[in-house]
């Protein structure tokens, strides 16, 4: 396929996925996993599904077995685009995780650098 250094490469797309979908289940840094998600989604359509056409479901032949279906095409790589857009677009919510870490965060720094008022009547 022309990737360069194609075992790191594999190993990245599956740690991206991997995580990637813990990190979405969590709602937890939404925004960068999204970016790291849709670059692996982008890979996998110019490389791979592009050369099959749009649509996901390519009915070759009914046979006695059932169904035979073909390669699947660019159609659902755009849908899982739109969803990753989404979530960036929408945001991960008031219950996020990183929602919260950044609260705390912020927290304890607008404690640390609080003025301090001096009343020496």
């Amino acid at each position: 396929m022309g990737v360069p250094a194609p075992h790191l490469m594999a190993w990245l797309t599956i740690l991206s996925e991997l995580l990637g979908g813990l990190g979405v289940l969590l709602v937890a840094f939404v925004t960068i996993i999204c970016v790291t998600m849709t670059a692996v989604l982008l890979v996998a359509m110019f490389k791979v599904h592009l050369p099959y056409g749009f649509s996901s479901i390519k009915l070759f032949a009914v046979t006695a077995t059932g169904a035979k279906f073909g390669p699947v095409g660019y159609e659902i790589i755009l849908l899982y685009i739109a969803c990753l857009a989404a979530l960036v677009i929408g945001g991960s919510g008031p219950f996020a995780i990183d929602g919260l870490v950044r609260k705390r965060f912020e927290a304890r720094t607008s404690t640390n650098r609080a003025p301090k008022l001096f009343c020496g009547i």
